[in-house]
């Protein structure tokens, strides 16, 4: 299905979608370049998916997995007719095991992957809201975050693919703070003008100048931008709702 032009508010943009839009006019129109990225995306997934089809054309499933399990019992058989029984109950107490302990790293892995999301988050909106994040960009930033750091020993370090990236001197790897202040500069329409300035911030200049932007805080209170917020990604919700 394309991609809508033109959202009203950040809130109708379904959450996948949040970083092909940007804000302009008061209205969220479709990133170009985003669009352009996300077809071609498409184009190279829908000729894979073609490639497999047509590799694996006219094979049956069932009957190669049927075949493996006779093969592998051939196999065994040999092996004992061999007197390698020791070899044989290594290989069945190794298959046990995997198939008990299968679900339990599956499990593990995908609680590990949350608990990385969470932090990088947490790190990027700290960051991010010394700067004046808008409330609404909360989704967007936490999505490129995502896709640009990983946890190393526990903090979160810039990659371009597995490539990390460098920060401002060429031989430190890129922080976070230098990463936010990159978007300040190249996405502009995340973060709120300073109206009185003397926001607290770790960059200078217009990076430095920001005001902060808490739904939740007596002094940003806006119900409507909580509603969103709680909608489109309750747990940035409940840790700006802690802090305010």
């Amino acid at each position: 299905m394309p991609l809508k032009n033109k959202y009203a508010s950040a809130g109708d943009i379904p959450v996948e979608l949040k970083s092909f839009y940007v804000e302009r006019d008061g209205a969220w129109i479709l990133d170009s370049e985003r669009n352009e990225e996300l077809r071609q995306t498409n184009i190279n997934v829908m000729k894979e998916r073609d490639a497999l089809l047509k590799r694996f054309e006219g094979i049956d499933p069932d009957a190669v997995r049927q075949l493996a399990a006779e093969k592998a019992k051939l196999e065994e058989e040999q092996r004992l007719k061999d007197g390698k029984f020791q070899e044989v109950l290594d290989a069945r107490l190794k298959a046990e095991r995997e198939k008990v302990f299968a679900p339990v790293v599956a499990v593990r892995d995908a609680l590990n992957g949350k608990l990385t999301a969470l932090l990088i988050d947490q790190a990027v909106v700290t960051e991010a809201t010394k700067r004046g994040l808008r409330a609404t960009a909360l989704p967007d930033i936490t999505s490129r975050a995502r896709n640009t750091f990983k946890l190393v020993n526990g903090v979160p370090q810039a990659f371009e693919g597995q490539t990390a990236r460098m920060g401002k001197d060429g031989l430190a790897p890129m922080t976070l703070a230098e990463w936010v202040d990159a978007l300040v500069s190249d996405a502009p329409h995340l973060f709120e003008a300073n109206a009185g300035g003397g926001a607290a911030g770790s960059g200078g200049g217009a990076a430095g100048n920001r005001s902060v932007k808490n739904p939740f805080r007596k002094e940003s209170f806006n119900l409507t931008e909580q509603m969103k917020l709680q909608k489109t990604d309750p747990q940035l919700a409940a840790r700006l709702k802690a802090a305010a």
